[in-house]
């Protein structure tokens, strides 16, 4: 499974991370709501269970994957200042390209 964190998004969520009351916990992505051929996603930090995968990408940033979950592949956080702040959860490979 493949994950991609952008520049802007690493720097928001290494600040978070490096927080003392989440020590020991990974970035989790989720699917919120899937219908047709997209999905929703969300953020979360939690701690590996059983059926996930836990991917390393170039930021330093491990992330939990649920194994199984197609849309979770090749998933990319962005973090965007404008329009609006905040995550951007796409995954190109689904061709996902953005909210609708």
């Amino acid at each position: 499974m493949k994950c991609k964190i952008t520049r802007n998004a690493a720097k928001v969520l290494k600040l978070e991370l490096d927080q003392p009351e989440n020590s020991g916990k990974l970035l989790r992505v989720v699917v919120t709501h899937a219908h047709g051929d997209h999905a929703h996603y969300g953020l979360d930090l939690d701690t590996p269970k059983d059926g996930d995968t836990v991917v390393s990408t170039d930021k330093g940033i491990d992330v939990i994957l649920e194994e199984g979950q197609p849309f979770l592949d090749g998933v990319k956080i962005d973090y965007l200042y404008f329009p609006e702040e905040g995550f951007v959860i796409t995954n190109p490979s689904m061709g996902n390209h953005g909210d609708h």
